[in-house]
């Protein structure tokens, strides 16, 4: 089947557009564990992230561990942490007195 050519340069532009941005919808310039943390806290807290504090990434023997303090837009802090091979974060609310 022959394409006219007045098609073939508007799909070819069209689909050298999609592929540039696709993947900058689709990734953020944050690790995976934090994109993973910022989307269980939504879903479980209804937590829109606001800011991250003291993120840390280390070793406990030989499983990765990941921590984190959050700051919610309305205000409300969480402490995450997380040991793999779970796969997802233990989150506790931060109080004046726990935090």
């Amino acid at each position: 089947m022959k394409v006219p050519a007045k098609l073939v340069f508007p799909s070819a532009a069209l689909l050298a557009c999609v592929l540039v941005v696709l993947p900058a919808w689709s990734q953020s310039s944050d690790p995976a564990w934090v994109d993973d943390l910022r989307m269980q806290l939504q879903v479980e807290k209804q937590c829109e992230v606001n800011y991250f504090i003291n993120m840390r990434e280390g070793q406990l023997g030989a499983h990765a561990t990941f921590e984190a303090r959050v700051q919610c837009v309305d205000g409300r802090m969480f402490d995450a942490a997380k040991t793999e091979p779970e796969k997802t974060f233990t989150i506790t609310a931060c109080g004046a007195e726990l935090c």
